[in-house]
């Protein structure tokens, strides 16, 4: 048990892998943000296509 309760504090003492962990929930947070708004995002996405597929039609160069 002493041995088990020496390698638990080794290992929430140990940061050489906190980096990896940081970016890693970071990506898990932006994933799910996405995934709940994309509805949004894809109608926000396709107003601004729309609007510019619209602006390079009506363009005239001189």
């Amino acid at each position: 048990m002493k041995k088990f309760k020496n390698f638990s504090k080794k290992l929430l003492k140990n940061e050489s892998g906190q980096g990896a962990t940081e970016y890693i929930l970071l990506l898990v947070v932006v994933v799910a943000l996405v995934v709940i708004f994309k509805d949004r995002i894809k109608t926000a996405m396709e107003e601004k296509v729309g609007s510019l597929a619209s602006d390079i039609t009506g363009f005239s160069g001189n």
